[in-house]
């Protein structure tokens, strides 16, 4: 039987008295929705999925600004596994006067993070924890170099 493995998810926004902005709210949302479909789609990998939500103080957020919003998968940011380009646009009322983090994928901006590319990224991120010794095949056949999966 392999071993469980990670995928590890982090997410920080910036909290003021409990509230963030209906921005970080969304993805909030959509966060949490990917957990739950990777968690479904890599528990027959032995891949557990862990969400961390992290907290940006007013002055953690002053200094910069497009720290909030930000999504890493096993410490990459999601920006990285999706070839995305980090971009900003002008906030609301609980950030304030400032402008806040967006991606552009294919051209297309998001100031809301959608689960279809939270979830891509998380895939991307799982096929490199799956090794050869992963029982990947239905029904599973242990091979003479001791895995699922033929050498």
């Amino acid at each position: 039987m392999s071993q469980t493995k990670t995928l590890m998810i982090k997410w920080q926004r910036l909290l003021t008295e409990g509230q963030t902005c209906p921005r970080c709210g969304s993805t909030e949302d959509e966060v949490e929705k990917a957990v739950t479909v990777l968690g479904q789609a890599l528990k027959p990998l032995s891949i557990e999925v862990v969400l961390e939500k992290g907290e940006l103080s007013v002055e953690q957020f002053k200094q910069d600004t497009l720290q909030s919003n930000k999504v890493w998968i096993n410490d990459r940011l999601l920006e990285d596994w999706l070839g995305a380009q980090t971009g900003q646009s002008e906030c609301c009322e609980v950030c304030g006067p400032n402008v806040c983090r967006t991606m552009a994928v294919a051209g297309e901006g998001h100031e809301v993070i959608p689960v279809e590319l939270i979830v891509k990224a998380g895939l991307l991120a799982a096929a490199q924890l799956v090794d050869r010794q992963t029982c990947v095949c239905y029904p599973p056949v242990i091979w003479p170099s001791g895995g699922c999966c033929p050498k």
